[in-house]
């Protein structure tokens, strides 16, 4: 499909909500009720989030509690965190809610995980660069059909690469404040 600079932007948009969205499940070594945005649980013969079985808070800086609205999923949901090597919890019971302990991180840990956001940004940065040629031979190829002057083509070029730019820095400011939060102690 073509791509043009104005379908541009909003594409651009969606690169970087994805990165927050993945932003939100790297651990910082503080307690915060999306790190376990991801967990997927087996029940009632299928896979459901965690979040449509229970409700989840930040009791503390330490520690996440889980309460499911139906008691009978407690284990299936304990197995479900305890599983997902991702989070490196151990979850803890007393038969009504789950307490999700989080322990401080160690330095390599944080370095860790730190290389873990720079990936995610670089992924970031792949999905904008695509979206930026992918407009370019779009304007291109109008151009080669004679659909658009060069100087629409240089226009459109500009108007792209200004876009990349100002999204580039937005995702560089996001990973910057990010990477402080996970290296402070």
């Amino acid at each position: 499909m073509a791509l043009t600079v104005d379908e541009a932007k909003p594409k651009m948009q969606q690169a970087v909500d994805r990165l927050l969205e993945d932003l939100k499940k790297l651990r910082t070594g503080r307690a915060s009720s999306s790190m376990v945005d991801g967990v997927s649980v087996e029940v009632y013969g299928q896979k459901m989030p965690l979040n449509h079985l229970a409700s989840i808070t930040a009791v503390d800086a330490q520690m996440i509690q889980v309460s499911p609205f139906d008691p009978n999923n407690l284990d299936a949901i304990s197995s479900a965190i305890r599983d997902d090597s991702s989070l490196g919890l151990n979850p803890a019971d007393d038969g009504k809610v789950i307490r999700l302990p989080i322990p401080a991180m160690t330095a390599e840990r944080r370095q860790e995980v730190v290389k873990q956001l720079k990936e995610r940004v670089e992924d970031s940065f792949v999905s904008l660069r695509n979206i930026r040629h992918e407009v370019i031979n779009t304007a291109k190829q109008d151009w080669k059909d004679k659909n658009i002057s060069e100087d629409d083509l240089k226009h459109a070029t500009k108007r792209v690469d200004e876009l990349h730019d100002e999204f580039k820095k937005t995702i560089e400011q996001m990973s910057k404040d990010k990477e402080t939060e996970i290296m402070t102690i």
